[in-house]
């Protein structure tokens, strides 16, 4: 990428970055939509998903390219009277990431594959109003249900999953992910000073309320956020291994 785009890059993000950080702060502050909130420690139950050799390069950043814990979430929304069942919903998401996305606080831009879908190998940029742009991979997709990866550069080291499922007549919306904070620096914002785990709690709460409001229904019972926190060097290395034998 020439060196002159990547200084003009990081001069707009610089200038964007406390008028959007603020507008994000404010509107997380006077949120009204109930969050039940939960952290507890994880266990071998809260690995990721083994990556496809098909998708891994030396391009990507998986848990074994991170620092420290390793954090596993999942946010989630019980939609009723929904317009769109669980396949038609993934489709449109798929066809339109920011669809759902709080624009204010993450914008999806692909950078490789064709327009207008969401399928393997594809490569997005999430612009955030901070210095903190994160560039991922579609390393899986189904009918109802899409996974990125990160690569070099994000924020963090992991996968993040977006599926819906049907909750008998409600449709059932989940985002869940798995990550290692891709520095010391930033294991320090994520897990000692919570800055950066706010930031992504807001940005995929609002995502899930995004999703409803796609859907065309209503949100029962608020979002649930749970956070697992996998602190044992066992565990994490297991995930590691997990990856390597993956690709």
């Amino acid at each position: 990428m020439p060196e002159r785009f990547m200084l003009g890059r990081t001069a707009r993000t610089m200038v964007r970055w406390p008028f959007g950080l603020l507008l994000v702060s404010w509107r997380y502050l006077w949120m009204t939509t109930p969050l039940h909130r939960t952290e507890t420690r994880g266990d071998s139950g809260d690995l990721p998903p083994t990556l496809p050799a098909s998708v891994v390069d030396d391009r990507s950043q998986p848990i074994a390219a991170g620092r420290g814990a390793l954090w596993h979430r999942v946010f989630e929304v019980c939609v009723v009277d929904a317009a769109l069942g669980p396949e038609r919903l993934i489709a449109a998401l798929a066809a339109d990431l920011n669809a759902a996305a709080p624009t204010e606080a993450a914008v999806f831009c692909k950078l490789d594959g064709p327009d207008r879908t969401v399928r393997v190998g594809d490569e997005y940029v999430v612009r955030m109003p901070s210095p903190w742009d994160g560039p991922v991979r579609v390393v899986d997709s189904t009918d109802r249900s899409f996974r990125l990866a990160t690569l070099v550069g994000h924020l963090e080291a992991g996968q993040v999953e977006f599926r819906a499922r049907s909750d008998g007549p409600a449709v059932r919306f989940t985002i869940e992910t798995w990550h290692r904070c891709a520095s010391r620096l930033v294991d320090l914002l994520y897990a000692r000073l919570r800055v950066a785990k706010e930031i992504q709690l807001n940005m995929w709460v609002r995502y899930c309320l995004g999703a409803a409001r796609v859907a065309g229904g209503r949100v029962r019972d608020g979002v649930h956020v749970t956070t697992r926190r996998l602190d044992d060097e066992a565990g994490v290395h297991e995930a590691c291994s997990r990856e390597r034998a993956g690709s």
